[in-house]
């Protein structure tokens, strides 16, 4: 933890009693504790803000990588009507003429 070992450990504890007292060195520390875990949680919110904004640029960039796939995606939810012709197959003659 800080790279501070256990002697150094005890002697800032003592330090703190002598300076503090004993009466108001639990309630330091409780002061402490609760201001690390509440450091803790924020660091995790924001890592998993940024992660979940990195995931969004990745789809982004995935789209933006092939643009006829893009161009196609926009077509078949803009006009979901219109199919694309089976690939391999030739519209017979007339199929697509105007009866009257």
């Amino acid at each position: 933890m800080f790279g501070i070992g256990f002697t150094e450990m005890m002697i800032i504890l003592v330090v703190a009693l002598v300076v503090l007292g004993p009466s108001k060195l639990p309630e330091i520390a409780r002061s402490l504790g609760k201001g690390y875990a509440e450091l803790i949680r924020s660091m995790r919110d924001v890592r998993a803000e940024v992660d979940r904004a990195s995931m969004g640029l990745d789809e982004e960039r995935k789209i933006f990588q092939n643009p006829a796939k893009m161009v196609e995606n926009i077509m078949e939810t803009t006009f979901p009507e219109s199919k694309k012709p089976e690939e391999g197959t030739k519209p017979k003659v007339g199929e697509n003429s105007s009866k009257s």
